[in-house]
């Protein structure tokens, strides 16, 4: 990345600029939040287009915690699966997050596009999770928010890798308190967290197990209208592998499921188990089509004006496709705004729970 100014006088990692557009060349807004704005720009002496986090600093007053966080956090990553920190600007008034930019769209979406899609298809996209998972684990990071909506392909090519966004959420163990705060998302968060109990990186475990679940059935393990009742089916761990949905999925996908949906957390499979199972390294991920019953569902259960959130992946697209740094691109993001009826189980809500507004990477 280009430098005006190299670091900040106090050798923090901040480097100075008096006018960010200086250096790049700001194309179009991919989303906003309530702290930040999202813009991918091209840097000028590179010709590189990067995903641009805007903070106005004004923002951050008493929030400063939460930002430092996710740079903390952010700042130690190096993994081909997890978006990536690329450099850090401030401004008198802005702090400019400049992260790697993806424009594969998500998942959901490319799921939903496919003609083929089997057990062996989420079987590859889960071991990818609990790789990046197991390696922000190892080096004490818990994410805290896993979610699909997390989860973004790199490319549009068919055989993009899977990225693992927004950190806003992050927390580093062993930082000097216990992790107990209630965050997360309804429908995906650790019965542990619920129940307002000390936790581990184990609720991320839980929350690849929500994952899973609904790549192979199209809808959530949990469901209510009634934030208390969801909470409570969750506190219970109660799911089941209805019929006739489940009926054509493996044993072994099922028990993977189990292990990571397991309600004490200190019996829950930890990622490196997980990487382990059969149904991960084992082979035993059928290969059955089962793309139209889950995509069925999944157009159903999930309505993507409540998951698309502050990332515009649609913006990426089209900008790409005039400079001509794209190749194919799928037609599912044209009917973006289409909405068909949920059926019983909807999705969860996707506000964060009991704390404050994550400061992500993509989306906030």
């Amino acid at each position: 990345m280009a430098k005006e100014n190299g670091e900040s006088s106090d050798g923090s990692w901040k480097k100075h600029v008096e006018d960010i557009k200086k250096i790049f060349d700001f194309k179009e807004v991919l989303g906003t939040g309530a702290f930040s704005e999202v813009v991918m720009a091209r840097e000028k002496a590179t010709g590189k287009m990067v995903a641009i986090k805007c903070i106005p600093k004004k923002a951050l007053k008493g929030k400063e915690t939460s930002i430092e966080n996710e740079i903390a956090v952010l700042r130690r990553i190096k993994h081909e699966n997890i978006v990536a920190l690329e450099d850090i600007y401030e401004s008198s008034n802005h702090l400019y997050l400049i992260m790697q930019l993806v424009s594969g769209g998500e998942l959901f979406d490319r799921i939903v596009e496919k003609g083929f899609y089997t057990e062996m298809d989420a079987s590859r996209l889960i071991r990818q999770v609990l790789d990046a998972v197991n390696y922000l684990h190892s080096m004490g990071i818990v994410h805290r928010d896993l979610k699909p909506e997390n989860l973004l392909y790199f490319s549009p090519h068919d055989e993009s890798k899977i990225m693992i966004s927004d950190f806003g959420l992050s927390k580093m163990e062993g930082t000097g308190d216990v992790m107990a705060t209630a965050c997360g998302t309804p429908g995906y968060v650790a019965p542990e967290v619920l129940a307002q109990k000390p936790y581990s990186k184990a609720v991320d475990c839980w929350s690849i197990g929500v994952i899973a679940y609904i790549l192979l059935c199209g809808y959530p393990p949990f469901y209510d209208e009634n934030d208390s009742k969801l909470f409570e089916q969750i506190l219970k761990a109660d799911y089941e592998f209805d019929a006739p949905y489940w009926d054509d999925i493996s044993d072994s996908a099922k028990d993977f499921i189990s292990c990571l949906m397991e309600k004490d957390p200190e019996k829950r499979f930890t990622c490196d188990q997980a990487l382990q199972h059969p149904w991960i390294a084992g082979g035993t991920a059928l290969c059955k089509n089962i793309h139209e019953s889950v995509s069925r569902q999944m157009r159903k259960n999930f309505a993507k004006s409540k998951w698309r959130q502050a990332f515009n992946a649609t913006a990426v697209i089209r900008h790409m496709r005039r400079l001509q740094l794209g190749t194919s691109f799928g037609s599912s993001i044209h009917n973006a705004n289409s909405v068909s009826n949920p059926q019983s189980r909807a999705p969860a809500k996707s506000q964060s729970v009991d704390c404050a507004p994550p400061l992500g990477v993509i989306f906030n």
